[in-house]
């Protein structure tokens, strides 16, 4: 054992010289592999880091909430030409779902596709989007009020001129002034402020801190909906254990009959739920890893080629003294680790710098993005050391071995 830590610590230390001997040769085998595990470990923690932020931002919403709509959350074989024929959902459509489907906890009625300029005396804000929707979005979602209150039943229903705002753009809006009571414009209507929601942040499309709220029968009082209009959607949350297969094919066969489909046409809407949203995300992320691995691996080949050629250019002029060391003793082993070191180091060292990259840009990103944190996480790190050890070694393996066959006589003739 003593003599293979000895055969280590010699072959170390003969790597060391070496590469501080030839420091632009050494530069040059690192900028291979710093390029390439840059690449590597930025693409990484900059995917890592949307994924987290999108499953925070859908953390608040109940995995089984239920969207019925005219259009796809995902793919779909129907084809565009029928998707676009589709019926939006209505406030009639909202209603028959409420009575008629058991088992839902909470039911809202949402009217998208709505963005206007949202006045206060002379400040302004916009196009922002707005969201008119009923009460029941408050139990469904995971708002939570930091000032005033949400809407109630009564104002829903009756679409009363209230509003609530998102946490942005009640400070756009209002600066430090409170902003409860106070009376804005919006579709060049008066709406009175009754509460600001807290800060959310970075989400999925238009965040709700750039939001307003506001009673869906408000703005059906003077906009029109539907197929010829403004296009709406039901939301819903299923009772806590249900279960969702039966759910999905009761709701599926009660709205059928509601639109007055016959057995052999196909549905004109679709159910989605948050979890199939989630996992078209999934897809999308591990599409975007896939092409910067790919892209960065290019880089790492150039490095792993760049190390291998050093490699042999540096047995090529060390001919002599690996026959030297040899006719002194030296076993194939030692000569074998030495070069192997020497390759390791060379992309180890690589690595870690562009690991020292990736940490730097991850710093000055933060510093500039606002809501939104990148994320070097430990196991992208301990990646990125791997691979470039596995690099090394393998960019290594063949200079070494055809260093540790060298005959000595021949090797010392051949550098004389």
């Amino acid at each position: 054992m003593l003599v293979y830590l000895r055969i280590f610590k010699e072959s170390f230390g003969f790597a060391l010289n070496a590469l501080r001997n030839n420091k632009l040769r050494t530069f040059l085998s690192l900028l291979g592999v710093t390029i390439g595990i840059f690449s590597i470990i930025a693409v990484l923690a900059a995917v890592d880091s949307l994924d987290r932020k999108i499953k925070e931002s859908l953390s608040g919403i109940d995995s089984n909430t239920v969207y019925l709509t005219h259009f796809s959350f995902g793919p779909t074989e129907v084809p565009r030409w029928e998707r676009e024929n589709f019926e939006p959902m209505t406030y009639e459509d909202f209603e028959f779902v409420k009575k008629n489907v058991p088992n839902i906890e909470a039911a809202a009625y949402a009217i998208f596709g709505s963005s206007e300029v949202v006045r206060y005396q002379g400040e302004s804000v916009g196009p922002t989007t707005i969201l008119p929707i009923t009460r029941g979005i408050y139990e469904i979602d995971d708002f939570k009020v930091e000032k005033g209150r949400f809407y109630n039943e009564v104002e829903s229903e009756t679409g009363s001129p209230v509003t609530v705002l998102g946490n942005s753009l009640a400070e756009n809006l209002f600066g430090d002034e409170n902003p409860i009571g106070k009376e804005i414009r919006i579709y060049g209507r008066k709406l009175k402020v009754i509460g600001v929601l807290e800060k959310i942040g970075i989400a999925i499309g238009d965040s709700p801190d750039d939001r307003a709220f506001l009673p869906a029968n408000f703005v059906r009082t003077f906009k029109r909906t539907g197929k010829s209009g403004l296009p709406g959607a039901v939301i819903m949350k299923p009772v806590k254990d249900a279960d969702m297969g039966a759910f999905e094919e009761v709701l599926k066969q009660k709205f059928r009959a509601h639109r007055g489909l016959k057995a052999n046409e196909i549905d004109d809407f679709f159910i989605s739920k948050i979890s199939g949203f989630v996992d078209v995300i999934d897809g999308i992320i591990s599409g975007m890893n896939l092409i910067g691995w790919l892209i960065s691996g290019f880089s790492l080949l150039v490095g792993g080629f760049g190390i291998a050629n050093i490699m042999f250019v540096s047995v090529k002029e060390r001919t002599n003294l690996i026959g030297i060391q040899k006719s002194l003793g030296a076993k194939n082993k030692f000569i074998l680790f030495q070069f192997l070191f020497e390759a390791t180091i060379l992309a180890v060292v690589g690595g870690l710098v562009g690991l020292a990259l990736v940490w730097i840009l991850t710093l000055i990103a933060n510093g500039f993005s606002g809501d939104f944190e990148f994320v070097l996480s430990f196991g992208n790190m301990f990646l990125g050391f791997a691979i470039s050890t596995i690099i090394g070694l393998v960019s290594g393996v063949i200079p070494a071995i055809s260093a540790s066959r060298l005959d000595p006589v021949e090797a010392i003739r051949t550098g004389m």
